[in-house]
């Protein structure tokens, strides 16, 4: 069937509005540690945070985008009905969790809308065994990284700076936290805009307006990279209330750790074309900075609650994206 070239351009914006939403959402995971300690304001540190996530083309490649785009269904079951119920699927999800205050994964909302759409119209066997099961250790793995990567930062510096005054480590690691904070930015819009990217260029690929062997449209990179960018810097404050400040308490030395760790992870999963979710990695590095410092000061409660949200977050959107395709077979 082929694909209006209207009906190409409504699912163009729809996917750069969820593009938009994701940055919205995920706003918090840049700036949650670097406001939380004081060492920038909310309004300076979107702004940041904003400008790195543009900047991420210049860096990382499209492998991401690739796994989206070809890697998680069939691309020979693509058309403008799998597309709409995979982006309705992860921007309702991710309207639900801004709502209440809940860190989910955009990105894996934007799986689960792929899994779901794409299930709905072909089956199970539809579904690319590769892409989704890398996806699935992603969930388990990214966490537990950045949690690894933020005790053994903790433990290096305090080796490092044990002589030193602890008014003198906070003056020195809200200055680095820039740095930190920056890499993370970087890293959070390396990963997640190429989410984007991936769901156009199946679009494109799928409407007949790129061939599969032709490579990304930089104009797509540019659009994805500035919603995005966009998005975080309109980014929602409620749940960076709940990354910076409940899960457990922070300061500039905890607070860098808990971003360069996550900015490790991030830019190891982008290196090799994973799909992380940049909520999932930042959590598990706060936990980590927390852990570090003392067990008994991590708020274990409100770390479940994030967990059970994780779990819910595929089947949820995938849930929804079944629905969306089903009513957009018959009205799109």
């Amino acid at each position: 069937m082929s694909i209006g070239f209207e009906t190409v351009l409504f699912l163009i914006a729809l996917a750069l509005a969820f593009d938009f939403l994701n940055g919205f959402h995920d706003a918090a995971n840049s700036i949650a540690t670097i406001v939380s300690t004081g060492a920038m304001s909310p309004r300076w540190a979107v702004v940041w945070a904003a400008f790195f996530n543009f900047v991420a083309f210049l860096v990382f490649g499209v492998a991401v985008a690739s796994t989206i785009g070809k890697g998680i269904i069939d691309p020979a079951i693509v058309d403008h009905y799998v597309v709409f119920g995979a982006l309705v699927g992860a921007i309702v999800w991710n309207l639900i969790t801004w709502y209440y205050g809940i860190p989910s994964s955009s990105s894996h909302a934007l799986v689960g809308g792929l899994v779901g759409a794409g299930v709905a119209k072909g089956g199970v066997g539809k579904l690319v065994a590769g892409g989704v099961l890398k996806t699935a250790a992603a969930i388990v793995l990214s966490p537990l990284l950045g949690f690894a990567l933020a005790i053994a930062l903790m433990i290096a510096v305090s080796w490092l700076f044990v002589r030193s005054t602890p008014r003198r480590i906070d003056r020195w690691f809200q200055q680095l936290q820039f740095v930190s904070a920056a890499l993370y930015s970087l890293g959070h819009g390396g990963n997640d805009a190429q989410k984007t990217m991936g769901i156009i260029w199946m679009l494109l690929i799928a409407s007949g307006l790129s061939a599969a062997t032709e490579p990304l449209p930089f104009w797509v990179v540019l659009a994805c990279q500035a919603a995005m960018g966009l998005g975080t810097l309109f980014g929602g404050w409620r749940i960076v209330k709940t990354m910076g400040m409940k899960i457990t308490k922070l300061k500039p030395v905890s607070g860098f750790c808990a971003s360069a760790s996550g900015a490790m992870t991030l830019f190891v999963a982008t290196g090799l074309g994973i799909p992380v979710s940049t909520t999932h990695t930042i959590t598990g590095s706060i936990v980590g900075v927390g852990s570090a410092q003392k067990f008994s000061a991590v708020r274990w409660g409100v770390a479940g609650n994030i967990v059970w949200a994780w779990i819910f977050t595929i089947p949820g959107s995938a849930f929804i994206a079944g629905l969306a395709w089903l009513i957009g077979t018959e009205y799109l």
